[in-house]
C-alpha cells in the first residue's frame, strides 16, 4: 500500500501550475464600496451621459475617415456591457458588506435594547419596592398626630388621678359637713341632755 493512499496521513499539498493572485478582501471590499458609491451619484450619470453623447456625436458628425464606431455603435455597446458586467458585481459586493455592517449594528442595537429593558425592569421593581417601603414608613403628619394623641392620653391619665384625688378630697370634705348637720339634727331631736 502506498503512503499517499493511507487515510491516516494527510495528502501532500499540490501547488497549482499557475499561481493564483492573492488579495486582501477588506481592501478589495473598500474599493468596491467606493466604486459603488461613485456609480450611484449624479456626477457619474452626468459623466456617462456626456461620454455617450460625445461618442455618438463624434461617430455621426465626424468625417468618415475619422469615425471609429459607425452607426450601430457596436463598440459602444460592448463598452457599456463591459461596464455593466463589472458594475453589477461591485454593487452587489458593496451591498453585501453593507448588509454585514447592518447585521452587526442590528445585533448591537438588540443587545443594547435588551440591556435597557433589563435596566428599566430593575428600576421599575426598585421604585415599586420604594413605594411600598415609603407606604410603611410613618409620615411627619402621622407622627405629629400620634404624638398629639399620646400627649392627650398622658394628660388625661395625669388628670384622672388629680381628679380622683380632688373628688376624694371633696367627698371627704363633704362627709364631715354632711355629718355635722346630721349630728346637730340628732342632738336637737334627742331629748337627753348632752354631756
Amino acid at each position: 500500500m502506498a503512503l499517499s493512499n493511507r487515510l491516516d496521513q494527510p495528502r501532500d499539498v499540490r501547488r497549482p501550475l499557475v499561481a493564483l493572485p492573492h488579495y486582501d478582501p477588506e481592501t478589495f471590499g473598500r474599493l468596491s464600496e467606493r466604486i459603488a458609491r461613485f456609480l450611484g451619484t449624479a456626477r457619474f450619470l452626468v459623466y456617462m451621459t456626456g461620454f455617450v453623447a460625445l461618442w455618438v456625436g463624434w461617430n455621426i458628425l465626424a468625417p468618415a475617415n475619422l469615425r471609429f464606431d459607425p452607426y450601430p455603435f457596436i463598440f459602444l455597446t460592448l463598452m457599456l456591457s463591459l461596464q455593466a458586467s463589472y458594475a453589477a458585481p461591485l454593487i452587489l459586493l458593496a451591498q453585501n458588506r453593507q448588509a454585514d455592517r447592518d447585521r452587526v449594528q442590528y445585533e448591537n442595537d438588540r443587545l443594547a435594547a435588551e440591556r435597557n429593558q433589563a435596566d428599566t425592569e430593575y428600576l421599575t421593581r426598585e421604585i415599586a419596592a420604594l413605594r411600598i417601603a415609603v407606604g410603611e414608613v410613618a409620615t411627619r403628619d402621622f407622627i405629629r398626630a400620634e404624638l398629639a394623641r399620646l400627649l392627650e392620653d398622658r394628660d388625661d391619665r395625669d388628670r384622672e388621678p388629680r381628679d380622683k384625688e380632688s373628688r376624694d378630697k371633696e367627698s371627704r370634705d363633704r362627709e364631715p359637713r354632711d355629718r355635722e348637720p346630721r349630728d346637730k339634727d340628732a342632738r336637737e331631736e334627742d331629748p337627753r341632755p348632752g354631756p
